[in-house]
């Protein structure tokens, strides 16, 4: 007889919401996470959609460590000392079904795995899983040291890195197009003092995205996020062209940091965390298989993250495909079916929600912004030239608009926009 129910490794979003849905029911859930607490090893920008955590915690709000409300979005297009940003506000963000939050990781996954603890999970942090237990060619849990644990069923959400997903037999390691490597600085400041220099009303917040200079034209960008008493800013560079960068990621993040339309807002702020990480960005074409005989993949560890440039999700899709691998293995264990065949059905459950269909439509994406470098090193220049155009004065006899919008266009070609754009909107 097995040790455990199910042993869910990695104590993020997908890990601990999967290890809660699971104890709720009754089964007996082991949660380990290799960081002496959850969330100590992970960094994200950090923003998370709430549609996906409203079913597992309905109550969310009133108790989870959220920031601020994400009610304004900006992107920028920024060349070296000019900024193109469009800014959109609306009541719209806001609502409840459509709302999302600035969040710190370390706290907000510290509460999720509280919440898995509270339901009945047993929780175990400062525990690296090095190796799979295996009995007849199926997965039968996970050996960490010296000691062997055993499961009915063991879900990997141990996120991009995952050791575990290539000893399983479900995936090999991702090629260095298909990876971006995020750095993230922590900048504390006084609650009153973003409230003012983003003019939000109480507990609401931006999200600010970027793409140009931000990573010296190179593919990627930077954001910023709005938190209560602190900015979380940094940059995305996609890590097969950051290899061919003279200028290394921290010296990007430093320039970014100094920018013109940057450095205002971080003004008299105080560095308090400094945090790395790595990011899938290959879409749904690098999405691992996601099951094998008593095992399951789910979070970042199978991939399931998309950046859009515009739009960087990936919470919202660990929360759920942790919900869903739950519902899957409870079903299994129901059924004392905990096969591959049995559990294929979590590969369908994320077919049939909004996880994979949003993946799907958007494969294309990734191929597109790493075969369209203008994106980053063309589009913000001619963006500047048309916004000078315009806004210029300096007494020499005025051009019709659409003169003086053509002449920064012409520098890449008015055919290439155009292909560039085609594509683009295909590839969305």
């Amino acid at each position: 007889m097995a040790d455990f129910d199910a042993i869910v490794v990695g104590a993020g979003c997908a890990g601990s919401v999967a290890a809660c849905v699971l104890a709720r029911e009754g089964k007996s859930v082991l949660l380990i996470e290799r960081g002496g607490d959850a969330g100590s090893k992970n960094m994200t920008g950090g923003r998370i959609y709430t549609h996906s955590l409203r079913p597992v915690f309905p109550d969310f709000e009133d108790e989870a460590p959220l920031e601020r409300k994400i009610t304004k979005e900006r992107i920028s297009l920024v060349t070296e000392s000019e900024n193109t940003t469009v800014e959109f506000a609306s009541p719209e963000l806001g609502r409840p079904e459509n709302s999302s939050y600035s969040v710190l990781r370390g706290p907000f996954d510290r509460w999720l795995a509280s919440k898995a603890e509270e339901a009945g999970a047993e929780c175990i942090f400062g525990i690296t899983v090095e190796d799979l237990v295996w009995e007849d060619g199926r997965i039968a849990g996970v050996r960490a040291g010296e000691d062997e644990i055993t499961a009915e069923v063991t879900i990997l959400a141990d996120g991009v890195n995952s050791l575990l997903t290539e000893k399983a037999k479900l995936a090999t390691k991702p090629s260095a197009h298909q990876l971006a490597v995020s750095v993230k600085e922590t900048i504390e400041l006084p609650e009153e003092v973003i409230a003012d220099r983003f003019q939000a009303a109480p507990g609401e917040g931006a999200a600010w995205l970027f793409a140009g200079a931000a990573t010296h034209g190179h593919v990627g960008g930077g954001f910023l996020y709005t938190n209560r008493e602190s900015i979380s800013i940094g940059l995305v560079a996609t890590l097969s062209d950051l290899c061919t960068s003279q200028v290394p990621i921290y010296q990007m993040m430093e320039d970014f940091k100094n920018h013109p339309s940057v450095a205002p807002v971080l003004r008299g702020g105080k560095l308090i965390e400094y945090s790395g990480h790595l990011i899938p960005e290959g879409g749904y074409d690098m999405i691992p298989t996601l099951y094998a005989d008593g095992c399951l993949v789910t979070g970042d560890a199978g991939m399931l993250c998309i950046n859009l440039g515009y739009q960087v999700r990936g919470m919202d899709y660990a929360v759920a495909s942790g919900e869903i691998a739950a519902r899957t293995v409870l079903e299994a264990l129901e059924a004392g079916d905990t096969s591959s065949a049995k559990l294929a059905s979590y590969r369908a459950k994320l077919e049939n929600s909004f996880v994979l269909k949003d993946l799907q439509a958007y494969r294309n994406f990734p191929a597109f912004m790493e075969g369209t470098p203008r994106i980053f090193n063309g589009y913000p220049e001619i963006a500047a030239g048309i916004m000078k155009s315009m806004f210029i004065v300096d007494g020499s006899p005025v051009e019709p608009i659409r003169k003086k919008a053509m002449a920064p266009v012409k520098q890449i070609g008015v055919w290439t926009l155009l292909k560039d754009l085609r594509k683009g909107v295909g590839a969305l």
